[in-house]
């Protein structure tokens, strides 16, 4: 039946259809091949990163104000002290007794400062409560110095925050909608001081992977210098390729690092099974394979009941009002049976895996076990 209609379709007979249907299955089977290659290819920059091309944390301390009674509490003796030595320096004499720090809260500040930010840059900074604050809704950052790690400044950053929750408390209740302690100031930091770098200054690079594997570092050399056309890319080790810049591209590495940049890889990465405990997440990897296993997984529940009954004596008698425990204990076991799990493919394994009618904290169990015994070929990562 199959063979007739495609007769009738195609309008052709005997030997010429085989050829004809071969041709356009290899055309089908060719762009399939494309579109699994383009589906799986991923630029050089997306899975690796190139020397010079980094942020540097800061952090800073400050205080934002404008609270509507959501800050400190009277017994935050730094936030108390921070108020009274920036109204010193304000030349404002006040009673350190008397501050009242509720509509104030000390913060800290952190930023990302990229190696390619100059005097001017804007950059966005988190702004996180450090004492007892309820919420930082509101609240205005005041003039806060960011420092690197070796203490000089590098930004000064102030502004309004931008905080992505809300909380409202009465005397008897409160409810809070996400986090209130943590805000944000976008473009809320300006660059006072560039970081002593000049990156077309480099005669070599080194390209790190995010993931370190030995076939991806290998690939990664060959397929750049396949695009500069001679060995200037050598991987020195899982995660590390070192390039050497020609004489060309000297004192100007932008034009060759937008090109390699875009290079399309194929990562190749170890086979691993990573698992949520906190919320029953499994992801498994297209990598993972499962040797020939029986698998039989049914829960034990126990449920212990205990109740207290009252024994009281008849009137006159001579007996006492006793309380008496009473406990109810159900056993309840399920009963399932073995099954063959196989997998040579990931399909195949989360087909087997399935047919177990295991839920997914069930699932992590099987896969421990499956680890345990060797039939999962792969790493087992608990996070």
């Amino acid at each position: 039946m199959g063979e007739q209609v495609i007769e009738r379709r195609t309008g052709v007979r005997g030997g010429q259809r085989g050829p004809r249907l071969a041709v356009a299955f290899a055309a089908v089977l060719v762009a399939a091949l494309l579109a699994v290659q383009a589906a799986h290819g991923t630029r050089l920059k997306d899975i690796a990163s190139f020397s010079g091309s980094r942020t540097n944390q800061l952090v800073g301390y400050g205080l934002v104000v404008g609270l509507s009674g959501t800050g400190d509490k009277r017994g935050s003796e730094f936030t108390v002290q921070s108020i009274y030595n920036m109204l010193d320096r304000m030349g404002v004499r006040v009673d350190r007794d008397t501050l009242k720090p509720k509509n104030v809260a000390a913060v800290m500040v952190t930023a990302q400062m990229p190696v390619t930010a100059k005097p001017g840059t804007r950059m966005d900074v988190t702004i996180s409560s450090l004492g007892d604050s309820t919420s930082l809704l509101g609240g205005v950052l005041l003039v806060t110095p960011l420092k690197g790690i070796d203490g000089n400044i590098y930004a000064i950053a102030q502004g309004s925050l931008l905080v992505g929750g809300v909380s409202a408390e009465g005397a008897g209740a409160s409810v809070s909608k996400n986090i209130t302690t943590v805000g944000m100031i976008p473009g809320g930091a300006n660059v006072e001081r560039s970081i002593p770098f000049e990156f077309n200054q480099q005669d070599g690079l080194a390209i790190t992977l995010k993931n370190a594997d030995f076939s991806t570092a290998q690939q990664v050399a060959q397929k750049i210098n396949d695009a500069m056309g001679g060995a200037f890319a050598a991987a020195v080790d899982g995660g590390t390729v070192n390039l050497a810049v020609p004489d060309q591209h000297k004192g100007n590495l932008v034009p060759l690092l937008a090109n390699l940049e875009n290079l399309e890889i194929r990562p190749d990465n170890r086979a691993r099974v990573v698992v949520d405990e906190k919320t029953g997440t499994v992801v498994v990897g297209l990598n993972v394979k499962l040797a020939p296993a029986a698998v039989t997984h049914g829960n034990l529940q126990i449920e212990i009941r205990e109740s207290a009954e009252v024994s009281q004596p008849l009137p006159f008698a001579a007996g006492q009002t006793v309380v008496v425990p009473e406990t109810d204990i159900a056993v309840q076991e399920e009963n399932r049976k073995l099954k063959l799990v196989e997998g040579a493919s990931l399909q195949e394994l989360v087909q087997g895996l399935n047919a177990l009618g295991a839920t997914p904290r069930d699932l992590i169990s099987v896969l421990r076990t499956l680890q345990v015994s060797g039939s999962l070929h792969a790493e087992l990562e608990v996070i």
